[in-house]
């Protein structure tokens, strides 16, 4: 069973890694991001509250986030494992997801973090805004969401750190090239 989550910047390659994870280790991939379009999509409450942050390159508040993350936790598909992208981003969300698999007696085997250049990664982000239309990826929102993730995620990677759970692998290359060096070093840290 593997309960991990995959960590690293905006457009640092964590959805597509964490598909071919999910679908390597044949685990369920969470991904937050998925979650919070598609509320915006269906223009739920919930969906309308996130796009006020997601435009402006924020955050949606941990209040938010956290019940969603619970909820998603307590389905049936995750009892074989799960790999959670995009959550947690702040170390509050850390303790809440500690609490929730705490209260299943569980915990986390591995954590992940794709690194990559904050200039790579504004030009991979400026080019996936070309194909997609996506009105949260301008350059003043992506070097915005980039600052928050310094700020606010990297004490989330050292706290993993010092857990001695967390792995980096390099998130530039091709993306098969990328998915070879997370696969190994999954391998290598349930090894460990």
């Amino acid at each position: 069973m593997t309960r991990m989550l995959i960590i690293g910047p905006p457009g640092s390659g964590k959805g597509t890694q964490a598909e071919r994870i999910s679908e390597r280790l044949g685990v369920v991939a969470i991904s937050t991001g998925d979650i919070f379009r598609a509320n915006v999509k269906g223009e739920t409450p919930l969906g309308v509250e996130a796009k006020k942050y997601m435009d402006a390159g924020d955050f949606v508040p941990d209040s938010v986030t956290n019940k969603m993350v619970r909820d998603r936790l307590s389905e049936d598909d995750v009892e074989a494992g799960f790999l959670l992208d995009g959550y947690p981003r702040t170390t509050a969300q850390v303790d809440y997801l500690d609490e929730i698999l705490a209260g299943a007696d569980q915990k986390l085997d591995v954590v992940l973090q794709l690194t990559a250049d904050d200039e790579e990664l504004v030009t991979r982000l400026l080019g996936r805004a070309k194909e997609t239309g996506r009105s949260d990826d301008n350059e003043g929102v992506i070097r915005h969401r980039l600052d928050l993730y310094h700020e606010q995620t990297e004490p989330v990677v050292a706290k993993y750190a010092e857990r001695g759970i967390l792995t980096q692998v390099d998130g530039i290359g091709g993306i098969d090239e990328v998915t070879e060096r997370v696969m190994e070093a999954i391998k290598s840290a349930q090894a460990a």
